[in-house]
């Protein structure tokens, strides 16, 4: 981990937890000739513009204090997003009760990804995901070892 963003880490963790919101991801990138420094928030309710501004200010501050980045960067805060890519079992399980997309490395029963309700994550890993198949309900549970990618999606 990079050294701005470990030092970041340290500077935001304290801002989050007394707003109650929760330290999604941290990236420190150039795009072009730009330097952005984007934090990623979430909240138990969700994360609104309000939120994200007051963060960006609490931050910007602390920022200017401890003066640790060289580059000419522009600081965004926003949330992970309504699709946000769940990256860890920790964050599988977190998501049980969602609408989820999980693309597998070998195909279950056929198939090589799934769209459906996230019904249970065992503690040993196994997924279990309902999903409807044409008009058909139907429920598949596989390790989290197969699983290649997986995200929050949105239900139509």
């Amino acid at each position: 981990m990079s050294l701005i963003i470990e030092k970041t880490r340290e500077l935001v963790q304290p801002i989050l937890e007394a707003k109650e919101l929760t330290l999604y991801d941290i990236e420190y990138v150039q795009e072009g000739r730009d330097f952005f420094l984007r934090i990623y928030i979430d909240g138990p309710n969700g994360i609104d513009l309000d939120m994200c501004v007051d963060v960006s200010e609490s931050l910007s501050i602390q920022l200017d204090e401890a003066d640790y980045i060289e580059d000419v960067y522009f600081l965004e805060v926003s949330s992970p997003g309504a699709e946000r890519p769940l990256r860890s079992l920790e964050d599988v399980q977190d998501a049980v009760g969602e609408h989820v997309y999980v693309k597998v490395r070998e195909k279950v029963n056929g198939i090589q990804a799934f769209q459906g309700d996230l019904v249970n994550v065992t503690e040993t890993g196994d997924l279990t995901i309902e999903y409807l198949d044409k008009t058909r309900r139907k429920v598949v549970t596989f390790p989290y070892t197969n699983v290649k990618k997986a995200r929050l999606a949105i239900k139509f």
